[in-house]
C-alpha cells in the first residue's frame, strides 16, 4: 500500500518569519477553490491547528516525531490526509530546529524528509536585500536530503525592494513562489502561552483566516505551488488506523482502586444525547473555551476501543453528559477562566461524584488544575489534594517519562514521551502517588494518581501507546 497525497511543507529560517500566515493562507485559498485540503502542524502545538481547521473545514492534525516516534509520521499523515487532494504542513520554529540536544529529532526538516515532501521557505526579507540569497543558499545546502524547492518572501517593502531580492535569488537557482508586502499584522492576538485559541474568538479568527487567504492569493503563485505539491512521490506503507492499533495493543488487567477520597470538535465526538443506550460506555471530553488542547487521535482511539465520545463545556454545562462512565480533561487555559469554572459549583460536584463512583478520569495540564482543590485561590473540583497557582516562570520542553504507579492509563514501568508547556505550579498535599518519573536535565516526579484519577502536567500523544485508550475504556463504567 502507498500514501499518494500532494503535499507541501511550509518552513522558515526562524520563528516569527510568517509561517502561520502563509500556511493557513494557503490552506484557505486552496480550500476556497474547492480542493479537499488536509492541515498538519509539526510539533506539539495545539493552537495553530485550530486556525488550520477554520481554513480547511477539517480537523487540524499534529505530526510530532518526538512524541509519536519517526515511524508513525507517515502513517499519521496518511490518516489525516485520507481522501484529500492536497496537504499543507506548517513547520515549527526554524527549519532545522528540533528537540533540544536531540539533533534533528522533531524538526521540520526531519518531518519533511519522512514525508518526502518539498519545502517552501518563508523568509522575512524586511531588513535585507542581496543577503537573502546567502541565507537561502545556506538552508538549501545544509542537508541535501531536505528539498527546499521554493521561497516565499515576506514583509517586502516596495517594488524596488522586490526587484533586488529577486535578482539575488535568481543566482541561487531557487524559485520565488510568492511575495507578501509589508502590511499590518493579521489580527492573531497572543498571551502568556502563544496565540489565543480559536474557541475563544471564533468570529475574529474567521476574519483573520480570511485575511491570510487574501494575502496569499494576491502574493503567491498558487498554480506553481500546487504543481510543486503534486511532485511529491508516493509514500510506502499504510495510513494509521485507530481500530487496528487498539486491537493490536491489549492492555494489562487493571485492579479496581479503593475509593473514599475527597476546537471544531474531534471527528468522532459529539454533544451529549438526552438518552443513553443500556450497557454503553460513554466518555465525556471537556471542551469549550477553557479546554481547547487535545489531539484528534485521542477521541478516535477511545471510539475504536468501544466508547461513545461526547463533549461538554465546563464553562456552560452544569452537569456531565448523561450516562458518563469516564472523563477526559485535556489542556487549555483554566487560569484565564478560574472564576467562571469555580462558579459552576454543580458541575464541580458532579465531577467529584463521578470520581467517587469509581469512574476513570484522565487529566492533562489544564485538567490537572481543574481537579485540584483550588486555582489561584478559586475553589475547583477538589478531587486531587493539591493547590495550583500562576507563576512567572515558563515550564517548557519535551520529556521522557516512566509511569511510577499503576493507573487507569498505564501500569507502572510504562514508558512514554510527553511535552510540558505551562506557567503554573502545583503544591501537592497528602494521599496521592506520583504519575510519572520524568527526565529533564534532572530526574523528578510529576503528576498524581489518586483513586481512579490520573492527572499530570505532561501532554502525551496516545497514538504512541494506543493501549492507553483501551485500558481506559475497559475501566469505564457502563450506563
Amino acid at each position: 500500500m502507498v500514501i499518494s497525497v500532494p503535499r507541501l511543507v511550509v518552513a522558515a529560517p526562524s520563528s516569527g518569519s510568517g509561517k502561520t500566515t502563509v500556511a493557513t493562507g494557503l490552506m484557505a485559498a486552496f480550500a476556497a477553490r474547492g480542493l479537499a485540503v488536509s492541515a498538519h502542524k509539526v510539533g506539539p502545538d495545539y493552537i495553530d491547528p485550530g486556525y488550520h481547521a477554520l481554513a480547511t473545514g477539517r480537523v487540524g492534525r499534529n505530526l510530532d516525531a518526538y512524541l509519536c516516534g519517526t515511524e508513525l509520521i507517515a502513517p499519521l499523515f496518511g490518516h489525516g490526509a485520507r481522501g484529500c487532494e492536497l496537504a499543507v504542513v506548517e513547520g515549527v520554529m526554524g527549519l532545522y530546529d528540533g528537540a533540544a540536544g536531540e539533533g534533528e529529532l522533531a524538526s521540520t526538516a526531519q518531518v519533511a524528509k519522512l514525508l518526502r515532501a518539498p519545502v517552501v521557505l518563508v523568509v522575512d526579507a524586511s531588513s535585507q536585500s542581496r543577503s537573502v540569497a546567502a541565507l537561502v543558499h545556506g538552508f538549501v545546502s545544509w542537508d541535501p536530503e531536505v528539498r527546499v524547492a521554493g521561497v516565499i518572501l515576506n514583509k517586502v517593502g516596495s517594488v524596488r525592494h522586490e526587484g533586488m531580492l529577486r535578482e539575488a535569488l535568481d543566482e541561487s537557482g531557487v524559485p520565488v513562489l510568492g511575495v507578501l508586502r509589508r502590511a499590518p499584522q493579521v489580527d492573531t492576538p497572543s498571551r502568556h502561552l502563544g496565540l489565543v485559541p480559536v474557541a475563544e474568538r471564533r468570529a475574529d479568527a474567521v476574519e483573520a483566516v480570511a485575511a491570510m487567504a487574501s494575502q496569499v492569493r494576491e502574493g503567491c503563485d498558487l498554480e506553481a505551488l500546487l504543481a510543486l505539491a503534486r511532485s511529491a512521490p508516493a509514500l510506502p506503507g499504510a495510513a494509521w488506523d485507530a481500530a487496528e492499533v487498539v486491537g493490536s495493543s491489549p492492555p494489562p488487567p487493571l485492579p479496581v482502586p479503593e475509593l473514599g477520597g475527597s476546537a471544531p470538535e474531534p471527528p468522532v465526538a459529539r454533544r451529549a444525547r438526552p438518552q443513553t443506550p443500556d450497557g454503553l460506555k460513554r466518555v465525556a471530553v471537556a471542551g469549550g473555551a477553557a479546554f481547547t488542547f487535545s489531539y484528534a487521535e485521542h477521541a478516535e482511539l477511545l471510539a475504536a476501543a468501544g466508547a461513545e465520545v461526547v463533549v461538554f463545556d465546563p464553562l456552560r454545562d452544569e452537569q456531565l453528559p448523561p450516562g458518563v462512565g469516564g472523563l477526559v480533561i485535556g489542556g487549555g487555559f483554566p487560569e484565564v477562566y478560574a472564576p467562571e469554572l469555580s462558579a459552576n459549583e454543580p458541575l464541580r460536584k458532579a465531577v467529584s461524584a463521578l470520581v467517587e463512583s469509581g469512574a476513570p478520569v484522565a487529566a492533562e495540564c489544564a485538567g490537572l488544575l481543574y481537579l485540584a482543590r483550588e486555582l489561584d485561590g478559586q475553589p475547583m473540583c477538589g478531587v486531587i489534594d493539591a493547590k495550583a497557582r500562576m507563576d512567572e516562570r515558563l515550564t517548557l520542553g519535551y520529556r521522557d517519562a516512566v509511569a511510577l504507579s499503576d493507573s487507569v492509563l498505564a501500569v507502572a514501568g510504562t514508558r512514554m514521551r510527553g511535552h510540558e508547556f505551562h506557567r503554573t505550579v502545583v503544591e501537592p498535599g497528602a494521599g496521592t502517588a506520583p504519575a510519572w518519573g520524568v527526565r529533564t536535565p534532572r530526574k523528578r516526579v510529576e503528576g498524581f494518581v489518586q483513586h481512579g484519577v490520573h492527572a499530570s502536567y505532561l501532554h502525551t500523544h496516545w497514538a504512541s501507546e494506543p493501549g492507553v485508550a483501551r485500558r481506559f475504556v475497559e475501566r469505564c463504567l457502563t450506563s
